[in-house]
């Protein structure tokens, strides 16, 4: 069974406090971390914040390019969070426990 971490991207525009993302995203992309530590495709110029839906227990890190460790931070399968982003960056994803 792969292990699939979904991500949608929003711009600036989009945002209201609280975080509630305008619908419909910019971008969407699903990434298999199933083989190790994976890297998604870069964030479009314009996304500002993305919501990051676990399907299985892992680790994320954001950065220009990124490598997850166990030791970052951790989301549990099922969990559904909104990350303020910057553009051209990517999320690293790795199975956790």
């Amino acid at each position: 069974m792969a292990n699939n971490l979904y991500i949608s991207e929003y711009t600036q525009n989009q945002i209201d406090l609280p975080v509630v993302a305008a619908e419909p995203a910019t971008a969407n992309q699903k990434v298999d971390f199933t083989a190790g530590a994976t890297q998604s495709s870069a964030f479009r110029n314009d996304t500002r914040l993305v919501r990051i839906h676990a399907e299985a227990i892992c680790s994320i890190l954001f950065g220009t390019n990124p490598t997850a460790s166990a030791a970052n931070a951790r989301l549990v399968a099922g969990q559904t969070e909104y990350f303020k982003v910057f553009p051209g960056h990517k999320v690293s994803v790795i199975t956790n426990t």
